[in-house]
């Protein structure tokens, strides 16, 4: 049994959708450009939304590049930005080519069609192993880290199963089910989303894992070689691994486990989330069991994610048809951002807020609204959290 391929499934001709709702289609970078992404999403405070926001904008990479430290200034910071050389971005690009690495940009043909949908989708990706594999469907399969013997044992046989229907599993390369599903999926094709470095293996126990799975499968990330993962690495990765994917199957979480976060992700990206149930005395399975009370698919084999995946039929990945990418917003004028500055300060806070709210507050339109929280990004003084949230830094 095998799923339909994806381009079938999504659209006939991959369309790249920015955050500002223009949809730009995939092309080949130069080699000047593709320096220019990797130096502006290496920037300082630039994110992927921002990283779009200022490509809308400028119209190309260099533009915004040359635009930031302006920017920046008018949203107070006091020191200048930080932003790459165009040096130390062939520097990364060669200890990414030493190792066997490789950049893939998000407007580039190879980009997964399902995470280029996603509104922080990672501009650049790392990879190291057989990129093929991200032209394929692919499912998540997540779980606790303490994992049960009989959950791994499950995670293993669900994914060996999953990988027989065509599908690629995807997980983080964590203990427990994550590394469980990579061994169930390694003969049928699986990828790792890498916290750090896409040459950082974490937890060190799992390097031989790791070194099988950039032998047969894919490991990638959207950090720069050589990055240690930190704690606020790991949610970022989460929603890769959600935005690759068709749906996210959770094994075992408990009621606080980073698989919830995953799960969240997931069906804010539209995907279907799949559950296996377990024992009420067990807390590992508090999550998981909350998730199937919470609309969740039931999942106790594969034959339960397939059937869901197969009813599908055609998935859109974006509301708006095939068009020509739309002109960028006209440029506030000086007197228009000054009103802005006050008026958006004054409905920010430590709370993160929705900049819909923000809109109603401020009674200011949309362009003036997002170009007073870029530069404010941008000096450092605004953080933005999942559900077009913003809340300010003290």
């Amino acid at each position: 049994m095998s799923l339909t391929p994806p381009s079938q499934l999504e659209v006939d001709e991959p369309l790249a959708i920015n955050h500002c709702g223009a949809m730009a289609r995939e092309r080949p970078l130069t080699e000047s450009e593709r320096l220019d992404w990797l130096r502006l999403i290496r920037s300082e405070n630039v994110g992927p939304i921002t990283f779009y926001q200022l490509l809308a904008r400028f119209g190309s990479a260099q533009a915004a590049l040359a635009a930031l430290p302006e920017l920046a200034k008018r949203g107070g910071r006091q020191r200048p930005i930080r932003i790459p050389s165009r040096a130390a971005a062939e520097r990364e690009v060669a200890a990414l080519e030493a190792f066997g690495g490789r950049l893939l940009c998000r407007d580039e043909p190879g980009y997964p069609a399902t995470l280029r949908a996603v509104e922080d989708a990672p501009p650049v990706l790392t990879l190291r192993g057989h990129a093929h594999l991200l032209e394929r469907n692919m499912i998540g399969i997540v779980g606790a880290r303490n994992a049960s013997a009989s959950g791994r044992r499950f995670a293993r046989e669900l994914a060996a199963g999953l990988g027989e229907a065509g599908l690629v599993v995807v997980s983080g390369l964590a203990r427990g089910i994550d590394a469980s599903a990579h061994q169930g999926a390694l003969a049928s094709g699986t990828v790792a989303v890498m916290a750090g470095g896409v040459d950082v293996v974490y937890p060190e126990e799992n390097r031989e894992l790791y070194d099988a799975i950039v032998a047969q499968g894919l490991a990638l990330s959207e950090m720069a070689p050589g990055t240690e993962p930190q704690g606020r690495h790991f949610p970022r990765r989460n929603r890769i691994i959600s935005g690759l994917c068709l749906g996210v199957v959770v094994v075992e979480a408990a009621q606080r486990s980073g698989s919830l976060i995953t799960a969240r992700f997931a069906a804010d990206q539209g995907r279907e989330v799949f559950a296996v149930p377990g024992s009420p005395l067990d807390p590992r399975c508090k999550g998981t069991n909350g998730l199937i009370r919470d609309g969740a698919h039931l999942t106790e084999g594969a034959a339960d994610v397939i059937a869901v995946l197969e009813g599908m039929g055609k998935r859109p990945l974006g509301e708006e048809p095939p068009g020509e990418p739309a002109p960028p917003p006209l440029e506030p004028t000086p007197s228009e951002l000054e009103k802005a500055r006050r008026l958006v300060l004054e409905a920010l806070g430590p709370t993160p807020v929705p900049v819909d709210e923000i809109l109603r507050q401020t009674h200011l339109s949309p362009a003036v609204v997002s170009m007073a929280l870029l530069e404010l990004e941008l000096a450092g003084r605004l953080e933005r959290h999942p559900g077009h949230r913003v809340s300010l830094l003290s």
